[in-house]
């Protein structure tokens, strides 16, 4: 099943980080099914314990990329990474001469293992609220479980004093029942369909057609256009995107709407991924009007932040990077000096000269 997901994956050109992450984790999963099975030679375990000690990281990175919209791989995670399959091989190496030191470094991946898997589970749980593809809310909690089962197992391992070359637990139902689900759930992950960004009906609020269905093209779900009007007014108009700590239940308690219908209006029906995703859009508009208004020339940047509703500096200074390209003070001196350029110039009237 993992071979299978693997060759379907490459045979679309999938050519994103999520692809790629989701790839990894599926050989890596394949790897360990066979390294693991009963029958395979115990003479070649030594090099393949750096390979499944990395097992951890590669699921951690592929947690993060799956559930949190805003990550993005860095030079660190291929550190990272590389160090756990370094560590690795100086365990496999030092073993047929000093056990006990081994045993000790074994132990250190066993850390490192649930370290990761703690991360990974407290990452997926603390973007779980403001996720709004409904397909990905339900897949989430069931992929976590069955990796951090999975990769409990292998820790525990290293913990007990299981033989640090024995990883595992080689050949048991348990192991090859995760195994099975996991490749299922990836597969889930990894082949699905992408979620079209942009949908119909941006169009149909904009030119006030409320007798129009809203559709996706993928989906061909019908998104309630009204709904999706009085959640224009509310963030155009009313601006209540600036509240401290909206909420997306706080706003379907504003609409007076179930919550997964909200939910089901922003992603189905306007594009957006994430809650945050869908705040920040208002936030930064707003921030570019303050930024680019000459009367607020001396005003600061935090407090143009936190009246567009961000609540530290630091979120505000990466959503509008993200979204701009440049930084708000890079912002803020760019259309100053474009508004200075393009005013026009100011003629005095000829003196006259007495005589």
């Amino acid at each position: 099943m993992f071979l299978l997901i693997v060759l379907v994956a490459l045979q679309r050109r999938a050519v994103n980080q999520n692809a790629y992450l989701g790839i990894a984790m599926c050989a890596c999963g394949m790897f360990y099914a066979i390294v693991t099975a009963p029958l395979f030679p115990k003479a070649f375990w030594w090099w393949t314990l750096p390979i499944l000690s990395s097992l951890p990281a590669v699921f951690w990175l592929w947690a993060r990329a799956a559930f949190d919209d805003d990550f993005v791989l860095r030079r660190w995670h291929g550190a990272l990474w590389l160090a756990i399959v370094a560590w690795g091989f100086a365990v496999s190496l030092v073993w047929p001469h000093w056990p006990a030191l081994a045993k000790g470094g074994g132990k250190v991946l066993a850390a490192v293992a649930l370290l990761l898997a703690l991360s990974a589970a407290v990452q997926t749980v603390k973007t779980w609220r403001v996720d709004l593809v409904m397909r990905r809310r339900r897949l989430r909690l069931a992929v976590l479980a069955i990796n951090v089962v999975t990769i409990a197992l292998v820790a525990v391992a290293g913990f007990a004093d299981i033989p640090v070359l024995a990883p595992g637990a080689s050949g048991s139902l348990p192991t090859a029942l995760s195994l099975f689900v996991m490749a299922t759930l990836a597969a889930l992950g990894v082949l699905s369909s992408p979620v079209v960004a942009v949908s119909d009906a941006t169009a149909a609020i904009a030119s006030g057609d409320a007798g129009r269905p809203a559709r996706v093209a993928a989906e061909r779900v019908v998104v309630d256009p009204i709904l999706l009007r009085r959640l224009d007014h509310l963030m155009t108009v009313e601006r209540t995107y600036r509240q401290e700590g909206l909420a997306i239940g706080a706003l379907a308690a504003r609409l007076d709407v179930p919550e997964h219908r909200l939910r089901q209006a922003i992603n189905e029906g306007l594009g957006y991924r994430n809650f945050n995703a869908f705040l920040n859009h208002y936030r930064i508009e707003d921030a570019k009007v303050a930024l680019s208004d000459v009367a607020q020339r001396e005003v600061p940047v935090l407090t143009i932040a936190m009246d567009a509703g961000f609540q530290s500096i630091g979120p505000f200074n990466r959503a509008f990077k993200a979204e701009t390209g440049m930084t708000p003070t890079e912002f803020r001196r760019e259309a100053l000096s474009r508004l200075e350029t393009d005013r026009p110039l100011e003629i005095s009237p000829p003196r006259r000269e007495i005589g």
